[in-house]
C-alpha cells in the first residue's frame, strides 16, 4: 500500500496541460474525420496517449498553456482537461477518471480516506507553484489595505459598510465561490477561522466571472488568485502587497501552495507531465501567468536558480 508522498524539491523536465474540453473533442472529431477521408491515418496513428486532469478553476489559466505547450512538444499526446473545481478533480481521481487532478489546497482527511478505500493508496501530492490569495475591491472604491480582521468581518457580513473602515458609504456586497473550490474552502479556513459567511453571500462559479461582477459593483468584494484580474485592485493584506516576492518572504499571510495529485507512483507519459511542469520550462509558464515559481527563473537566458 503506498503511502502518501509530496514531490518537491526536485528538478526534472515536467508537463501540464489543460486546454478545455471543447477544443479536445474538437481536436479527436478531426482526427476521426481524417481518418474516415482516408487522408489521416499517419495523425490517427500519431496520438498514442491521453492524460486527463481535471480539477482546480484556480489553475485553469496556468494549465492551458502548459497543456499548448506539451503538446507542442509532444504531439503524439492528448490532453483532456476541465477546470471546474478542485472537489471535481479529486472526485474523478479517486473514481479513476482522471490521471491528474489538479488542486489549490491540500486533501481534505475525508478524500484522503476515500483515495485509500478506493484506489488501496493515500496519492502523491507534487507542488507545482505558488500563489497569493488576492482579495479583489472595484478600482473606485478608495480602500486599498484591510487587516486579517477587517476582512473576517466583511466576509461573515459583520461589516455591512465601506464607511465603517474608512471607504465610501456604500454597502459590502461579498461575493465567493462554490464549496466545491479549494479556493473556497482554503479561504474559509485561513481567513474565517470558523465564522461563516455572510448570508447575503453572492456565488459565482469561476474566479472570471466573479471578477467581472466585480467590475461590475463597486461596493463588491471578492477573492481569487493572484494570475486573475489585471483590472481589478489586488488589496494589501495587514500592509503587505500580494507579490511574488512577498509570497517567496513569506510575509503575506494568505499564501498557499497548487498542487498536482496523482492516485498512484506517476509513471510513463504522466511522469514525464510532472516532470516538465517542473523544470525550468514548467516553471518558466507558472511566471508568465502570473503565478509564483517554486525557484526563481531567469525568463532571458532559460536558466532556473534554485530557492
Amino acid at each position: 500500500m503506498n503511502a502518501f508522498l509530496t514531490l518537491t524539491g526536485y528538478r526534472h523536465h515536467a508537463l501540464t496541460k489543460l486546454s478545455g474540453v471543447p477544443v479536445l473533442v474538437f481536436t479527436f472529431t478531426a482526427l476521426l474525420l481524417l481518418s474516415a477521408c482516408g487522408g489521416g491515418d499517419n495523425t490517427v496513428r500519431s496520438v498514442k496517449q491521453v492524460v486527463r486532469i481535471r480539477g482546480s478553476n484556480t489553475m485553469s489559466r496556468l494549465l492551458a498553456r502548459w497543456a499548448e505547450e506539451y503538446m507542442r512538444i509532444h504531439p503524439g499526446v492528448a490532453m483532456y482537461t476541465e477546470g471546474h473545481g478542485t472537489e471535481t478533480g479529486i472526485q474523478a481521481l479517486i473514481n479513476g477518471s482522471a490521471d491528474l487532478a489538479t488542486a489549490s489546497r491540500p486533501l481534505r482527511a475525508e478524500e484522503a480516506r476515500a483515495m485509500l478505500e478506493k484506489r488501496r493508496t493515500l496519492g502523491f501530492s507534487i507542488l507545482t507553484s505558488k500563489d497569493a490569495l488576492s482579495v479583489y475591491l472595484h478600482p473606485d472604491n478608495p480602500v486599498r489595505n484591510l487587516t486579517l480582521q477587517q476582512l473576517r468581518g466583511l466576509f461573515s457580513g459583520r461589516i455591512s459598510s465601506w464607511s465603517e473602515i474608512g471607504g465610501p458609504p456604500l454597502p459590502v456586497q461579498v461575493i465567493g465561490r462554490p464549496p466545491n473550490s479549494g479556493t473556497f474552502f482554503f479561504f474559509e479556513e485561513h481567513v474565517l477561522q470558523g465564522e461563516s459567511y455572510a448570508s447575503t453571500t453572492l456565488t459565482i462559479p469561476t474566479t472570471s466571472a466573479l471578477i467581472k461582477h466585480i467590475m461590475s459593483e463597486p461596493g463588491a468584494i471578492g477573492y481569487g488568485g493572484l494570475a486573475f484580474g489585471a483590472d481589478v485592485i489586488h488589496a494589501s493584506i495587514d500592509g503587505i502587497a500580494p507579490t511574488a516576492e512577498n509570497v517567496r518572504n513569506g510575509s503575506y499571510p494568505i499564501a498557499r501552495y497548487l498542487y498536482l495529485y496523482a492516485a498512484e507512483a506517476p509513471h510513463g507519459v504522466v511522469k514525464d507531465f510532472i516532470d516538465w511542469v517542473l523544470s525550468d520550462a514548467g516553471q518558466r509558464i507558472v511566471q508568465e501567468i502570473g503565478y509564483i515559481p517554486l525557484w526563481e527563473v531567469d525568463t532571458k537566458h532559460g536558466e532556473g536558480t534554485t530557492r
